[in-house]
Formats: C-alpha cells, structure tokens, sequence
C-alpha cells in the first residue's frame, strides 16, 4: 500500500493534533530531543539536539512527513504486510509515531492486524493508555481518533 493523499488527510492532522507543534528542540518523556511535531531527526537523517535553532510550523510538516516516509510507514509495513486499507495504515502508523515500531511489533495489536481479525484493532489500540502507569487522558483521546479511522 502506498501514502496517498488520502492517508495524508487521515494521518497529519492526527499527529499534529497530538503530538502538538514545538518550535525548539526539546526532550520527549522517551529522554529523544525532539522538535516540530516530534520529529527526531532532520531530512539529512541528523538527529535533532537541544541547541539547535528554532524551526517553523511548515518546516515541522516537511520533517514529520519525511520521518513517516523514511521510518515509520516502512516500519509499519514489514510488522503488517497485508495491511490494504487507508485508515487502517494511517492509525498503525500514528500509532508507531507515538510509541515506536518496537512496540507495534511485539504488541497483540500487530498479531491481531496480521490475523486478520480487524474487528479486535480499535480495542487492542485503546489498550495502549498509560503513561508511568496512569491512564492519561491524551492518550485515550489519540487511541480512540485512531480507532475512528478502521
């Protein structure tokens, strides 16, 4: 499956709603400097240090759109290779944008995408919550908008 316009349209807005625009670097709870919309690495593929300067809003998307071309679009695909529909691509992939393909890859929701039993996706999606071992409620509202998409 390939990044059409219409997993754009479904993808960007999730992820800058919750991943929220940041012009200068910072530290994500992961301990990553981090900017834009959570971005971690330039277009040159350099990572991104707290002393580097202050980027854009459109910038962010340049970077945020690249990293999902070059990481996790691909990442999704090799953990879920029979994945054939758009929303569903879109909320793996914001999905490993939040927490990192590592963990779609060991996760129940991986087996149950690659099982075919697409029916299980929103309630496995809505497991994946806590924060420090407290459900957070950004969470839960970024769990459910990408179940709203299957």
């Amino acid at each position: 499956m390939r990044a059409d316009a219409e997993f754009w349209a479904l993808l960007l807005p999730l992820v800058e709603r919750f991943e929220g625009f940041r012009a200068r670097p910072y530290l994500c709870p992961a301990g990553v400097a981090t900017i834009g919309f959570g971005t971690t690495r330039y277009l040159d593929g350099s990572p991104v240090r707290l002393t580097d300067a202050p980027i854009t809003r459109d910038h962010a998307r340049i970077l945020a759109r690249e990293q999902i071309l070059r990481d996790y679009l691909p990442g999704v695909l090799r953990c879920c290779p029979a994945v054939d529909a758009v929303g569903l691509l879109a909320a793996l992939v914001a999905f490993a944008y939040n927490l990192g393909i590592g963990q779609l890859r060991a996760s129940t929701l991986r087996r149950r995408v690659n099982a075919g039993h697409l029916e299980d996706v929103p309630a496995e999606l809505r497991r994946w919550v806590r924060g420090g071992g407290c459900v957070l409620p950004g969470l839960v509202k970024r769990r459910d908008a990408e179940a709203r998409l299957i």
